[in-house]
């Protein structure tokens, strides 16, 4: 759901030659994150499970970035209301998945 929601709001995000490059690379990082747990999930050893969460913890490290360099260029306070939540999913996940990391022997 997060991806979806990253998605949503980055079609509705104004366009220019400064915003586009960091919506790319907003919905490369955001949709990155499932479908490295997609992957994890499906793992055919540890190793390989952790592997997979250490980059959905990166990922999401990544989409926080995006998420505060977008509010930061947007000249817009309602978008800016919009990105927060976001950006604090995202924070919880990069948590999440370094505990699991933590956690995986």
């Amino acid at each position: 759901m997060f991806s979806e929601n990253t998605v949503k709001l980055c079609q509705k995000c104004p366009r220019s030659p400064v915003i586009d490059p960091v919506i790319n690379q907003l919905v490369r990082s955001a949709t990155s994150i499932g479908a490295n747990y997609a992957e994890a999930n499906g793992a055919a050893s540890k190793k390989d499970f952790k592997n997979k969460i250490q980059i959905c913890k990166k990922e999401s490290k990544e989409t926080q970035y995006w998420l505060r360099v977008m509010a930061d260029a947007l000249d817009d306070d309602n978008f800016k209301v919009l990105l927060r939540p976001l950006w604090q999913e995202a924070k919880e996940l990069t948590l999440i998945f370094a505990k699991i990391s933590l956690n995986t022997k």
